[in-house]
């Protein structure tokens, strides 16, 4: 079964209502991957997660806690020395910001199919992995 990874944006959106269609579809697609076991996130996803859902969204930190650990089940890549050194390389050749670069080689990395982001072009192709932008 071939991964799906999301980015921190899709969590953002599954949890913010005041999204409009952003929302459900957010809220429909963290539910199929959950419910399939191929979801896929990394311990940045996680971090950025808990930032945003408690300066953005005003969340309690007890709150954003509790939707960390319901993703304790997914398949959660963990970034190594080497990870770093292939981000820079993908920042460099994909001219990516830093953190996206982090987020598609971790997506690259868990194996996944599917990269789950509005912060790249959707459609755009890395090897057998493709970004998907769920809101177009």
């Amino acid at each position: 079964m071939n991964a799906e990874f999301i980015d921190t944006n899709i969590l953002i959106y599954a949890e913010d209502s005041g999204m409009g269609a952003k929302h459900q579809i957010a809220v429909d697609l963290v539910a199929r991957l959950a419910r399939q076991d191929i979801g896929a996130l990394s311990t940045q996803v996680l971090a950025e997660y808990y930032n945003a859902a408690t300066k953005k969204l005003r969340m309690s930190s007890e709150e954003a806690e509790e939707t960390i650990r319901d993703l304790s089940c997914w398949k959660i890549h963990r970034p190594s020395h080497a990870d770093i050194v292939n981000a820079i390389a993908l920042q460099r050749r994909y001219r990516l910001s830093w953190w996206d670069a982090m987020i598609l080689n971790s997506a690259i990395e868990s194996g996944a199919g599917i990269l789950w982001s509005e912060d790249l072009s959707n459609g755009q192709e890395f090897g057998a992995l493709v970004i998907r932008n769920p809101f177009v």
